[in-house]
């Protein structure tokens, strides 16, 4: 929970963002691009070739996965939406592995037309370990064509495109510039879809020209394609300026309604046609790894956002929360919707500097189970913190790979405790135990005991310190009839508030 700190001061707005996630609803989605296959060699690139100065993969491992468009709406189905694809693949064998993978994820893969006349589109990724340890991305081999769609091809997109329009939210062009999104495709899609009253968001393709985008809701450029589409280089003393010039000039040219400009750490710049003051959407800095994905989750992110029914302030803020954590992982992996609401909880408790409640708690709970991770739960009253605690933390951490901290609220603690505790209230006890690296959640309670929270929670660890039995654990019962279990933890001989207080009246 407490992994970053605040820099910047409290967004009310978040509010609104977090309410909407809570009520977060499916919707319908269509995804128009360039299809694509990835397929990942793995192995060990431990010597060089004797016959040239390149190294020798040794593959252990192959993987495909889908990529590009099909990326972009796998991206979707993790943020629960119904996706349909409209695209073009070849009649060949990656062609049926392409559209397997789909079906199998929940895509709807009416819309892909299979051409004979061309190749799917694939791309073949070597990596190696570097060190035998860090995977490293080696050379990559493309299988492909550029050529345009012919009008029989786009004919049959279009038709298509036509009989599920009706049932759309949102429609997404993704665009790698591999034949498919033609102008002529691109301007019947956005007209169609602006008479039907259903956004077109457009991640652009890094060309010159982006007259076939003309008319979308929105497009959502990086600033190096922003420049290559207007011809504005970025003078070195007026970045600000510049960033709202390539904005406004893409959005006068282009009439689009929106344009959100990525800036990679510095998040993004919001620009609407009819304003013309552009917002700058700030993000959490990130250890990146892999940028690969990143454009398509922020799209994906957008586009689901927008279908709930989010301004596009929140909007950017969310689909931002969702390529930080895209690019924090290797390779592309869809970034379940569940995971950006723990994320945004967890920078908007840290800005507030309180506990979690149970409701936000129960977010960060699901976003665990999602990714198949063992949750921790301990409770305590954790008055004047101490060595005994944080020794008891680190070792129920270790049980799993979320540790949630009951804590009795200030209540509760004079009640059990008696006249003058707790000496530390409960917001500064909360805030001690968040800043611990083993704590991912605090959540407060009022009752005697914690059984609301775990009745709740259902965590797959119970632990309490040796000063209880097994039989003793409140929830435990609960716990077990769940296929989880109760771990007694030895205490540090010596250690307890009680005898801290006792020494510092003696002194």
């Amino acid at each position: 929970m407490n992994t970053r700190c605040p820099d910047r001061p409290y967004d009310a707005r978040m509010d609104d963002l977090l309410t909407a996630l809570a009520d977060w609803k499916p919707f319908n989605a269509i995804v128009v691009g360039d299809f694509m296959l990835d397929q990942l060699l793995r192995g060990a690139a431990t010597r060089l070739s004797p016959d040239a100065p390149v190294p020798v993969l040794r593959v252990d491992e192959q993987q495909s996965q889908p990529g590009g468009a099909a990326n972009l709406a796998l991206d979707l189905i993790a943020l629960h939406g119904h996706v349909t694809a409209f695209g073009v693949t070849g009649s060949d064998p990656e062609a049926d592995l392409l559209s397997g993978t789909l079906r199998e994820a929940g895509v709807d893969d009416a819309g892909l037309v299979r051409d004979p006349t061309r190749p799917t589109t694939v791309k073949r990724n070597l990596i190696g370990l570097a060190q035998g340890r860090h995977a490293q991305k080696m050379f990559r081999v493309d299988f492909e064509s550029n050529e345009p769609i012919d009008a029989a091809v786009t004919t049959k997109l279009l038709d298509a495109f036509d009989a599920a329009l009706g049932q759309a939210d949102v429609v997404c062009i993704e665009d790698y510039n591999k034949g498919v999104c033609t102008p002529e495709l691109c301007a019947a899609i956005i007209e169609r879809a602006r008479k039907a009253g259903v956004p077109v968001l457009v991640d652009p393709a890094p060309i010159k020209d982006y007259s076939k985008y003309r008319g979308a809701t929105a497009i959502t450029p990086n600033r190096t394609e922003a420049e290559l589409a207007t011809g504005i280089n970025a003078p070195e003393d007026a970045r600000e300026a510049h960033r709202e010039q390539l904005a406004r000039t893409l959005i006068d040219s282009f009439e689009l309604d929106t344009l959100v400009l990525t800036l990679d750490k510095q998040g993004a710049l919001l620009a609407h046609r009819d304003d013309p003051q552009a917002v700058h959407v700030p993000t959490t800095a990130r250890e990146v790894y892999d940028v690969t994905g990143a454009g398509d989750m922020m799209l994906a992110a957008l586009a689901a956002a927008r279908a709930n029914g989010l301004d596009w302030v929140n909007s950017v803020r969310f689909a931002n929360a969702a390529a930080g954590l895209e690019v924090e992982i290797f390779g592309v992996a869809p970034i379940p919707v569940e995971k950006i609401h723990d994320e945004l909880l967890t920078q908007h408790t840290a800005q507030l500097g309180r506990p979690r409640t149970l409701e936000e708690t129960l977010v960060q709970v699901r976003a665990a189970r999602h990714s198949g991770s063992k949750v921790v739960f301990t409770n305590g009253c954790f008055d004047i913190l101490h060595a005994g605690h944080v020794s008891l933390l680190q070792r129920c951490a270790a049980l799993g790979d979320m540790l949630i901290v009951g804590l009795n609220d200030d209540h509760s603690v004079h009640a059990l405790k008696g006249d003058g505790r707790p000496v530390n209230n409960q917001n500064h006890r909360a805030y001690l135990l968040s800043a611990l690296q083993c704590v991912d959640s605090v959540v407060l309670f009022n009752e005697d005991t914690p059984i609301r929270l775990i009745e709740a929670i259902k965590p797959d660890v119970l632990v309490k310190g040796g000063d209880y039995t097994p039989d003793t654990v409140v929830g435990a019962e609960i716990v077990e009839q769940h296929g989880g279990r109760v771990v007694i933890l030895d205490l540090i001989d010596g250690l307890s508030t009680t005898g801290t207080i006792a020494k510092m009246r003696d002194h």
